[in-house]
């Protein structure tokens, strides 16, 4: 299949996304509220399901919330410390002050990596505004802050990672920076994503990409989005959406094989024109993708390359003898 080429694609659901579908369905059999193990709840552990709040909190009514996705390898958490400090400053950005240093943060994750004895997992943190006052201003409430960890593999199968996976166009668009605070990791913001990805699903896709207010291509759902041209990388400019972690890492491993990245505007008619495409995260890591509602993609050797750095940079080394 030539790289960028379209064609008419609908009904055909691959094995990615039925891999996907039926990890979806085992993590909703499981019932996240009433796993095993113990919650990092407002400076001490409590039993999983005692981790609980009430109904009318500030958090759940009127978006006031931020969210942190890191991983663990080897029982190390993945650039912990830079996690911590864009929670600190999210809930900076939504005006409140999570009442915790980042050293406390990361002490915090640590310690519930260990007591719930997982060394590959996905951890957790959310801070929360309370249910003292009920009402768009809530300038009173208390402040809360919990941190989980369970065993979650990458969003897609990695036996089919590489081979790529294929992605809608999504009806919603990312908002205006002047409209929304874009910047911080806020639950409120992941509405539309949400959305998306579920109009995605039920139409044989595994997510969706979003475009900006402007019509220009912004990011995934929960990812960012890379494309390749003649041995360069090309990717959208980080400023209505999330410049995320995983994003980061990727582009600094790229200019360490000195593959050029640039990152810009891109139009969606580009996409005709670009050979590969792949997307980072917390929880796709390095996934390639095939397809883009029409647009076709090969999975390469720079999202090969990338996805096998990635993978040896967030494994702990051992240290020398």
């Amino acid at each position: 299949m030539v790289a960028g080429r379209r064609r008419p694609l609908k009904g055909r659901l691959g094995q990615v996304e039925m891999n996907e579908m039926k990890e979806t369905e085992d993590m909703a059999a499981q019932s996240y509220d009433r796993l095993d193990g113990s919650i990092w709840y407002d400076g001490k552990l409590v039993p999983w399901q005692d981790a609980n709040l009430h109904v009318l909190t500030h958090g759940l009514h009127y978006g006031s919330c931020v969210f942190e996705g890191e991983r663990a390898y080897g029982g190390k958490i993945f650039k912990s410390t830079q996690h911590s400090e864009r929670l600190k400053a999210s809930a900076n950005v939504l005006d409140f002050e999570i009442p915790y240093s980042v050293a406390e943060i990361d002490a915090a994750k640590q310690l519930v990596l260990e007591k719930n004895n997982r060394k590959e997992a996905y951890i957790r943190p959310v801070a929360w505004r309370g249910s003292e006052m009920m009402g768009v201003s809530a300038q009173n409430n208390t402040i809360h802050l919990a941190i989980a960890c369970w065993e979650w593999p990458s969003y897609f199968d990695p036996a089919e990672r590489l081979k790529g996976i294929r992605l809608d166009l999504a009806d919603y668009r990312r908002p205006d920076p002047k409209t929304a605070p874009c910047m911080a990791k806020a639950a409120g913001l992941y509405m539309i994503c949400t959305i998306s990805k579920h109009k995605a699903e039920r139409k044989g896709y595994a997510d969706a990409m979003m475009l900006d207010w402007q019509g220009r291509v912004a990011e995934c759902t929960g990812a960012n989005i890379f494309f390749t041209k003649d041995g360069a990388i090309h990717t959208p400019i980080a400023d209505c959406f999330l410049n995320g972690i995983t994003r980061q890492t990727v582009i600094d491993l790229a200019k360490r094989r000195g593959i050029a990245v640039n990152e810009r505007r891109i139009m969606p008619e580009e996409l005709a024109g670009f050979e590969e495409c792949f997307i980072t995260g917390t929880a796709a890591e390095v996934t390639a993708v095939s397809e883009i509602a029409d647009w076709r993609f090969t999975p390469g050797k720079i999202t090969q390359q990338l996805a096998e750095d990635y993978t040896a940079e967030v494994t702990p080394k051992q240290a020398a003898a």
